[in-house]
Parts: C-alpha cells; sequence; structure tokens
C-alpha cells in the first residue's frame, strides 16, 4: 500500500499519542500498510486532477470538491460542497491553521460569492476534519451536524489541556514497554494539543444516527457509522445518486489509523474496524466513492477486500512470531516496513497495541503483566 505517517489522532490519543499534526507528520494515516493496492481494482474517473486553490470541480450535480492544505506529507484533505436548496452544506472543514483558512477565502471569495452556508457537516472528530467547524459555524451562524461520539470526544480533548499527561497515559507507554526515558520525556511535552489545532468546538449539535435519512437539496443522504478509527465516524451516502462521501473510513491509496486509545485500554479497535469493513460491503459497489484524502475512485468492494487481506495478513504475521513472549515495542519490526523513530513512536505503539489486543480477544494470543509491562504471547 502506499503509506505516509502521522500523529495519531484515533479515537482518543493512543499510548504516547499527540492528537494534532506536529513535526511534518501528517494525520489519519496507518503504519501498517505493506502492500501496492492504489490500482487493484480502483478506477479513478478524474485520474489525479485535484482542486487547486480557490476551485471547485464538480463531481455530479449538487455536490462540488474543494481540497485545503495539510501540513506534512499528507499535504491535503478533500472536503465538499452540496448544494442545499438556497445555500450550500460544507462538509468538513481543514485545520485550525491560517493556510486553511486562506482556502476558505478564496472559495468565498471565488465560486461560493453570495451564496448562503446553511450547515457544516463533519464526518468525525480528527482535526483536519473538524479544526475550523467552530469557526465556519460562528461566522454563518449554523449548526454543527455530527454524531453523538464524535462530537463528544472533541469536546471532552479541547477540555483536557494540562501540563503534563496523566499517569494513565504514562502507566499506558509503560505497558506497551517504552523505556522510562522516553516516558519522561513525553511527559515534558505536556498534554492537550489537540486544543490548539481546532477553533473552539461548539457547545451544540444536531446529532446525526447511523441510518438517519438528511435530505440535503434534491438529494438524499443516508448516515452510514463506522468504528475503530473513530468512535462514530459518518458517511454520507446517496443511494439513488451512487454517491458517498466516505471521510477516513474508506481511502484509497493510504490506510485510515487503528490505534489502541487511552480512553478504552480494554477496547478492541481493530475487531470494530474489521466489523466496520464487513458492514460496508453490504453497499452498493458500484459507488462513486468521495475520500477525505486521495482522488474519487469506483471499486469500494476491491478496496475492501484489500483493506481486511492486509490486516489479517500483519495479525498472521504477528501470531508467528509471538512463540516467545513480547511486548508492543519488540513487534515494530514484523508490523512496520520501516524505521520507527521518535516522530512515529507513538502512532507505532498505538498501531502494535491494537493489534495485539485483537488477537487477545480473538483467543490467539494471551497477555501476562509483570512489573507494569504487557507480554504477549501466542495462545497454546
Amino acid at each position: 500500500m502506499e503509506d505516509e505517517v502521522r500523529a495519531p489522532t484515533g479515537s482518543a490519543p493512543a499510548a504516547g499519542a499527540d492528537p494534532a499534526p506536529r513535526n511534518g507528520s501528517a494525520p489519519d494515516i496507518s503504519l501498517t500498510d505493506t502492500e501496492p493496492t492504489s490500482h487493484r481494482g480502483l478506477t479513478y474517473p478524474w485520474g489525479r486532477r485535484a482542486p487547486e486553490q480557490g476551485e471547485l470541480i464538480e463531481i455530479v450535480q449538487g455536490v462540488d470538491w474543494a481540497r485545503l492544505p495539510v501540513p506534512g506529507s499528507l499535504k491535503h484533505i478533500n472536503v465538499w460542497v452540496l448544494d442545499d436548496g438556497d445555500g450550500v452544506a460544507l462538509v468538513d472543514t481543514g485545520l485550525n491553521l491560517p493556510v486553511a483558512r486562506e482556502a476558505w477565502e478564496a472559495l468565498f471569495a471565488g465560486p461560493l460569492a453570495g451564496r448562503v452556508v446553511t450547515r457544516i457537516i463533519c464526518t468525525h472528530f480528527h482535526p483536519d476534519h473538524i479544526g475550523l467547524a467552530g469557526w465556519l459555524c460562528e461566522r454563518f451562524g449554523v449548526r454543527l451536524w455530527m454524531t453523538r461520539g464524535e462530537w463528544l470526544f472533541a469536546r471532552m480533548l479541547t477540555l483536557d489541556v494540562r501540563d503534563a499527561p496523566p499517569p494513565e497515559a504514562s502507566a499506558a507507554q509503560r505497558a506497551a514497554g517504552w523505556s522510562e526515558e522516553r516516558i519522561a520525556s513525553e511527559q515534558a511535552k505536556g498534554w492537550g494539543r489537540f486544543a490548539s489545532a481546532v477553533s473552539p468546538v461548539p457547545i451544540s449539535i444536531v446529532r446525526m444516527k447511523d441510518e438517519d435519512v438528511i435530505p440535503i437539496g434534491d438529494r438524499r443522504w443516508r448516515v452510514v457509522t463506522g468504528n475503530g478509527h473513530s468512535p462514530e465516524h459518518a458517511c454520507l451516502v446517496d443511494d439513488a445518486g451512487g454517491v458517498m462521501i466516505a471521510g477516513d473510513q474508506v481511502l484509497p491509496r493510504i490506510t485510515s489509523n487503528v490505534s489502541l486509545s487511552l480512553s478504552e485500554p480494554e477496547g478492541d479497535p481493530l475487531g470494530d474496524w474489521l466489523d466496520s469493513i464487513e458492514k460496508f460491503k453490504a453497499l452498493d459497489p458500484g459507488l462513486l466513492v468521495l475520500p477525505s484524502h486521495g482522488e474519487p475512485f469506483t471499486g469500494l468492494h476491491a478496496r475492501l477486500d484489500v483493506l481486511v487481506k492486509g490486516h489479517h495478513g500483519r495479525l498472521d504475521a504477528l501470531v508467528k512470531r509471538l512463540a516467545e513472549p513480547k511486548r508492543a515495542v519488540d513487534c515494530f519490526p514484523i508490523l512496520f516496513g520501516r524505521a520507527i523513530d521518535d516522530r512515529v513512536y507513538g502512532l507505532a505503539t498505538g498501531e502494535a497495541m491494537a493489534h495485539l489486543r485483537h488477537l487477545e480477544v480473538t483467543g490467539r494470543a494471551v497477555r501476562e503483566v509483570r512489573d507494569g509491562v504487557f507480554w504477549y504471547r501466542a495462545a497454546a
């Protein structure tokens, strides 16, 4: 798979995670990608063409595509402009950065000049998706539309700012096999960088729920939720029109990060992710998929099949190496086809813990705790 790196922004910060992009890393991206998939069964109707700053590209009638800059290797996030009667609804917002605001201003002065913004819709709580939601809602006097789980996480993280990480974070890092020196270094960085990447999150929302049908203009969008990458990620599916706004739930050239989170240390995010893939395989395979990163594509089921295969391949490789007990940090060479440096150490930890936890939940591995450190071995 084509892959990049990110500072983790999963369901909540993973062990050692920084929920805001920094040091050139990109949000949303997994480190576990190991094989090229970008052309297997996928078709890109627009090729590599993408909107320039201040430009809209019409995807289908009533659905336009814009692109905002994101720092680091990811480079961009796609946002969507939907005809909504006398105005437009905006889907996802970009980071709370001057370059993203400038990109919006170019749109408002250009193709959106004179158009009324009717609502802001966010697929999930990650900063590149919700970062400017508060700014846009205040500017246009409109409501934010989100699932409750995503909005609550955003509110929680913006309010959780402190000088040092909570004791639970250090305990999770120790459990994963971090050295005391690395833990101390992380403590010195403080806690709560999520808040610096987003404008104030509105204190109220219009709640979106799984299977809700939302009329927007002449289209009827069905909410289809998934999780594993985030707690209640919302995709919008126009079944009649054959279009899906996919957010980060299905990406064409990269794989979404799935990390064990500090908020649910006994959860199974990878199991949730795999279950979501099966749920999305019930959708029409011919849908035109509009992802948050990369280009619009068709071939939904082919992409979902590769995502399943990739994760199961990593799980199988891991089990084979757990004849001798290993910590999460010992599993990096098994899971990741790259060196793990300080920039992505927290991300790698979160993903390794998610894979080990899934093996534990499914009975393929056993966890032993020694002096606060988690050791995993293959089940007998």
